[in-house]
């Protein structure tokens, strides 16, 4: 287990690691495409010609039955929430890194960035149950905060449950924000009961905020090499399988599996009009979410 000497010095390195790839590169893209989104209401008024048919509040309109239309006006600064998968299945890692710990360095990028914009950022770890919720705040002893608990927190479950955690976003942020889910969808949607939830929950709460899922996925998730007799853990369930990889039909089942589960997961977040972006933990992270956020700007 790792001390808190250990843990200080790794959300050190994670620090001067990301702040370099924010200064360098994200807090542009982030400033270009989220910054002035947040709206907040200002007033209800009587249409008049030249207003924006869009602001027509509809409801108000067929009470007094004469047109009305919502204003409202930027706000100066938005609050976005980190909503971190911890969950065992996180511990996994094929490189120099699990899962964990990249989503550290992703989260304290996407800190660094909103931070850097003027923004406000808040963390919500979940595993099966919300395990910690961070409100929103600035200032580089949060940042740090929040790397350190996105490494190092105790997670008391195991599972994951996505809708759970969105939900309770849902809850407690009562102004639009922008929410970055990141996790690696692992164990969200094996049993069909949950399936429908998952993915309506996703759809209302980018319906409400400003929705984006990162999704991590290793690149042993996809494929297997040839390794010979392996016995594999599930970390999440503990359940137990052998499989002997030197078989080049247990490889490409594996990886067929593995494809449909995919397109399954992109399938289902286009239904639901989610926006994700896949990073490995061996790739360029910060060029990939630059080059996603220019995409979506530009779009």
């Amino acid at each position: 287990m790792p001390t808190t000497h250990d843990i200080l010095n790794r959300v050190r390195r994670i620090e001067l690691r990301t702040r370099k790839f924010a200064n360098d590169m994200m807090t542009g893209a982030y400033h270009s495409q989220f910054k002035g989104r947040g709206l907040d209401f200002e007033e209800l008024r009587e249409y008049v010609p030249g207003d924006d048919v869009r602001t027509i509040d509809w409801n108000v309109t067929a009470r007094m039955r004469r047109p009305f239309v919502k204003l409202h006006r930027e706000e100066r600064e938005l609050a976005v929430m980190l909503v971190v998968d911890v969950s065992a299945s996180e511990a996994f890692g094929s490189s120099d890194r699990t899962k964990r710990e990249f989503a550290a360095e992703v989260a304290a990028t996407l800190a660094f960035s909103a931070l850097r914009s003027g923004d406000k950022v808040g963390l919500l770890l979940f595993s099966e149950d919300v395990e910690l919720f961070v409100p929103a705040k600035k200032g580089r002893k949060h940042l740090l905060r929040i790397i350190r608990e996105t490494l190092a927190f105790p997670a008391k479950k195991r599972g994951t449950n996505i809708s759970a955690a969105l939900n309770f976003v849902n809850h407690v942020l009562h102004r639009r924000a922008v929410v970055f889910l990141v996790t690696d969808f692992l164990h969200s949607f094996d049993a069909k009961a949950g399936q429908h939830d998952l993915f309506r929950e996703l759809g209302h709460t980018n319906s409400r905020h400003d929705l984006v899922c990162v999704h991590l996925h290793d690149e042993r998730e996809r494929a297997m090499p040839p390794s010979g007799l392996l016995l594999l853990e599930d970390a999440e369930t503990g359940e137990l399988l052998e499989l002997d990889t030197t078989r080049s039909s247990v490889r490409s089942a594996y990886a067929e599996k593995s494809a449909q589960r995919l397109e399954h997961l992109d399938r289902s977040l286009t239904q639901s009009a989610v926006d994700v972006v896949r990073l490995a933990p061996s790739s360029d992270f910060a060029s990939t979410l630059q080059r996603f956020f220019e995409m979506r700007r530009r779009r």
